[in-house]
């Protein structure tokens, strides 16, 4: 028989001869901050549903919600959740577009774009374009007016059946029930019977905090994005966001800074870098970009970002 004890405000069990100490909490007596940080990192990993709408002057919109999954396959029905944002009670744009044009796309994140997926999450104004801020591909699509993610794995074409507000306050969730009309899948992910094969998907799913769960491979961490905006790959000079080896993923961690290296920073890092010096002299824009990944690779952005500056 298991015993529960009191002590110092948790509770103690003992369960077959193995003790825990438990908190306990109801909602109401911790934040609502709190009360999300606990809900995030216990359940998971979540998928991701990267939501693309436009608004009434079609405009796109693109954002990213691990509040989602699959409730049905006769009719086919996927349902997310954009929350009201705890600090303002504000509703996202995700859920204005929706509510005005009852459609979404539905668009799978692999690891390959993780990063574009997470930089897209910045809280750009109203009316500015997600797909150019995290440079991914606007692909129209067939039957809904919402683009589609050229760089995603699966892409669910879906028309709004109904949205059911799960309360009024901060942090509140809203039930986007959507209707699947038409499926695109790249025929890479497919195998030889025409199943989608788990291992070449390569799907990632959100944990709480900044870290993520990637298929066969573990945890894995991506930093937010800057409360402060970042910049945006479209706001990345030309050689770099056409870089032919840098990655959707090293373009999404660059352009997650508040503003570009200025030429005196980029020169000051030169002058100080015998390695950067020597790859210069060598004439091979090719190993510059080589070793930027490496510095993003170690999270050293602005070391990657004047590599990649150098003239």
């Amino acid at each position: 028989m298991p015993y529960v004890g009191h002590g110092g405000g948790s509770k103690i069990c003992t369960f077959k001869g193995m003790a825990k100490e438990m908190i306990s909490v109801t909602p109401d007596e911790v934040s609502t901050g709190r009360l999300h940080g606990y809900l995030l990192g216990a359940i998971g990993p979540r998928p991701i549903a990267f939501a693309s709408t436009v608004d009434e002057k079609g405009r796109p919109n693109l954002s990213p919600f691990s509040f989602f999954n699959v409730f049905g396959s006769k009719p086919p029905i996927l349902i997310f959740s954009p929350a009201r944002r705890v600090r303002d009670n504000t509703t996202k744009h995700t859920l204005q577009n929706v509510l005005l044009t009852k459609e979404v796309v539905i668009n799978i994140v692999n690891y390959n774009m993780v990063q574009q997926m997470s930089l897209s999450s910045t809280e750009y104004p109203k009316g500015e374009n997600e797909f150019k801020k995290a440079g991914l591909t606007m692909v129209r699509s067939d039957l809904v007016k919402p683009f589609r993610v050229g760089e995603s794995p699966v892409q669910f074409e879906c028309k709004v059946t109904k949205v059911e507000a799960l309360g009024k306050e901060g942090g509140a969730g809203n039930l986007i029930f959507s209707e699947v009309l038409k499926v695109h899948i790249d025929k890479a992910i497919l195998d030889e019977e025409g199943v989608i094969d788990q291992a070449k998907i390569d799907q990632v799913a959100r944990m709480g905090g900044n870290w993520y769960s990637r298929a066969n491979m573990g945890l894995f961490e991506v930093a937010k994005p800057l409360s402060t905006m970042g910049v945006g790959v479209d706001a990345l000079p030309s050689q770099i966001r056409l870089s032919k080896v840098l990655t959707g993923n090293d373009l999404g961690m660059l352009a997650n800074v508040e503003k570009i290296p200025s030429q005196k920073e980029v020169d000051e890092f030169i002058d100080s870098n015998i390695e950067i010096r020597s790859i210069i002299s060598g004439g091979e824009r090719k190993d510059l970009e080589v070793r930027a990944q490496e510095y993003l690779r170690n999270n050293d952005v602005q070391s990657a970002l004047k590599t990649l500056l150098a003239p």
